[in-house]
């Protein structure tokens, strides 16, 4: 599930980075977030790591927390960004992933692709001479992940041993999260109704790196004394609006009954954006052991992190 060759830093799954990776992410992300208090937030870090680079933003899915935390993380980080979506590029007029990869590698440092199929930016790894980031595929989302578990430390919980649960889609978010566990040691419950479970790939390579993971229908096992609490929209971008998938999904709500089976110091994350009142209730999404504007926030400096890794200035 991983891809990169030589010299080039790819960041396609977790598994390219490695436990001993996503640790250096994560710890190179909470004091560059503390060195910046105080700071405008588009001044940029003391040093500037990545000063006169340019990251190019391929875009086949629309964003707002990947489009806005990339940019901010490159001006940060004392780079530049440009902005390529299928409607201002030849990516929607049938020109091949490789020869843009080709292209792009002569005249960018670095590419960030958000897309549909996987294949996509394994080809495109595959044909760049520079680093290609996942921005989001149909079955990953590393970059949300790390960010996921910069927040879970930042509010106090140890990542070996960590019982998380998920409700809801076996998606791209779950599979990451999946990968997280078997690197970093944690658990996972996931509560999902017949028909929707993650890929079995996932599970089994979360267990295979020590992860204990609960496949269950039951909300209410996957939920009993969770120290994380996780869940998605039900309806992924791009999918119709599936009423009979809608149907399936309402017993794995989180509402405030689901979370009082977790513990009383229990989180709870969403990648966003949020359909309040679906996967999640309102006093839940807006209660006092949310943390998703935290989360959300976090991927700007996860993404500073996740840059410095593919260009090779962060030590693993």
């Amino acid at each position: 599930m991983t891809a990169g060759s030589g010299a080039t830093r790819h960041f396609l799954n977790l598994g390219d980075a490695g436990g001993d990776g996503i640790a250096a992410m994560i710890n190179d992300a909470i004091g560059r977030k503390a060195a910046r208090q105080g700071l405008p937030k588009g001044a940029p870090d003391p040093d500037a790591p990545l000063q006169g680079r340019v990251l190019a933003l391929v875009f086949e899915k629309n964003s707002t927390r990947t489009r806005v935390s990339f940019d901010i993380a490159m001006r940060q980080l004392g780079g530049t960004v440009l902005l390529l979506d299928s409607s201002s590029s030849q990516l929607g007029r049938g020109e091949s992933i490789a020869d843009t990869a080709r292209v792009l590698s002569r005249m960018v440092d670095g590419i960030m692709l958000r897309t549909d199929d996987h294949a996509k930016i394994e080809e495109m790894a595959a044909h760049a001479a520079v680093p290609v980031i996942n921005g989001l595929t149909d079955m990953s989302h590393p970059c949300q992940i790390v960010a996921d578990l910069l927040t879970v430390i930042e509010h106090g919980k140890a990542l070996p041993g960590l019982e998380v649960a998920w409700f809801g889609d076996g998606n791209n978010v779950l599979h990451s999260i999946l990968e997280a566990a078997g690197l970093m040691k944690f658990n996972v419950r996931v509560a999902t109704p017949a028909g929707y479970e993650p890929d079995p790939a996932f599970v089994a390579l979360a267990r295979a790196g020590g992860a204990r993971i609960t496949l269950t229908q039951d909300a209410q096992i996957a939920s009993r004394d969770a120290d994380v609490i996780v869940t998605d929209t039900w309806i992924s971008m791009g999918q119709a609006h599936a009423e009979a998938k809608l149907a399936a999904m309402a017993p794995y709500q989180v509402d405030a009954a689901l979370m009082e089976l977790a513990r009383p110091e229990a989180i709870f994350l969403h990648c966003l954006p949020a359909h309040v009142g679906e996967e999640v209730a309102e006093d839940v999404f807006e209660g006092p052991q949310s943390v998703v504007f935290d989360e959300a926030e976090n991927r700007i400096h996860a993404q500073k992190s996740v840059l410095l890794w593919a260009f090779g200035m962060l030590s693993d």
